[in-house]
C-alpha cells in the first residue's frame, strides 16, 4: 500500500488552467507549493519531499535551471518536469519524468506512482522515520538502508516512545535482552551508528537526542 507521500510542487499562477495542487491534495498527498525554484530550494531545508514536481509551463520557463538547482540540494529525490507542448528540450533537463501539456491529473498520478515509497506491510512510522520490522530496512528523509538486528531493535525502542526519555539502562536491557546493565558503553556506540544512518549531521543530531545523566529521546514532529 502506498503511504501518503510528500510532494514539493513548484508552479506559477496562471489564469488559463487549474493548479495541480488541489488534485494532488484530494488524493491525500502532503503537498507544499512554492512559486519559484529558489523558494523550493529554501524549503528543502525544512521539508523533505518524496517527489518534486516542477511545473515549468506555468512558470513560462524551460525549467532546466530550476531542476538543476533542486537536484544539487536533493540528489536522490525523483523529479517531474512539466513543459508546454512546443518546448524543444526535455530529456536533457535532469528530471526523471518529463510531461508535456495537456494531460490529465490521472496521467500525472500514474507517472508518480513508481517513484513514491510504499508503506511496509509490517512497518512502523514515526514522523519521517519508517522502519520495516521484517526486513529491518529504514528510511528517514533522504537516508535509507538496512539495519543490523541490534540497530533495528534500538530504533524500534525509540520509535515506540517518541518524545519520551528512555534511560540508558532500560534501553540496554531491552536491546541486548540482559539483566546486566553495569556497562552501557556498547549502547552509546550503537546510538552513534544509528545516528549515522538517519541523521544529516550525526554530530548535531536532529532526531536522536542525548539527555545528559538520563538517556536518549527520539524527537520527531507528528
Amino acid at each position: 500500500m502506498q503511504r501518503n507521500a510528500k510532494i514539493l510542487l513548484v508552479e506559477g499562477k496562471r489564469n488559463d488552467r487549474t493548479s495541480f495542487y488541489g488534485g494532488l491534495t484530494a488524493k491525500n498527498y502532503q503537498v507544499r507549493s512554492v512559486l519559484s525554484g529558489s523558494a523550493g530550494v529554501k524549503l528543502l531545508h525544512e521539508f523533505f519531499p518524496d517527489m518534486i514536481i516542477v511545473d515549468a509551463a506555468s512558470l513560462r520557463t524551460s525549467g532546466k535551471r530550476i531542476v538543476a538547482a533542486l537536484r544539487e540540494k536533493a540528489q536522490r529525490i525523483p523529479m517531474v518536469l512539466i513543459l508546454d507542448p512546443e518546448a524543444k528540450h526535455g530529456n536533457d533537463s535532469g528530471a526523471d519524468v518529463v510531461l508535456r501539456m495537456p494531460f490529465t491529473l490521472q496521467k500525472l498520478l500514474n507517472r508518480l506512482k513508481p517513484f513514491l515509497p510504499m508503506e511496509p506491510k509490517n512497518g512502523l512510522t514515526v514522523g519521517p522515520i519508517v522502519l520495516d520490522l521484517e526486513t529491518r530496512s529504514m528510511r528517514c528523509n533522504e537516508h535509507q538502508g538496512q539495519l543490523t538486528p541490534r540497530l533495528a531493535a534500538l530504533l524500534r525502542a525509540l520509535m515506540d516512545h517518541p518524545g519520551q526519555v528512555i534511560n540508558r539502562e532500560a534501553l540496554f536491557s531491552h536491546v541486548w535482552e540482559t539483566e546486566y546493565t553495569g556497562d552501557t558503553r556498547t549502547l552509546d556506540v550503537h546510538v552513534s551508528w544509528l545516528r549515522r544512518a538517519i541523521e544529516d549531521d550525526p554530530r548535531h543530531p536532529r532526531y536522536i537526542k542525548t539527555v545528559r545523566g538520563l538517556g536518549y529521546r527520539l524527537d520527531v514532529e507528528g
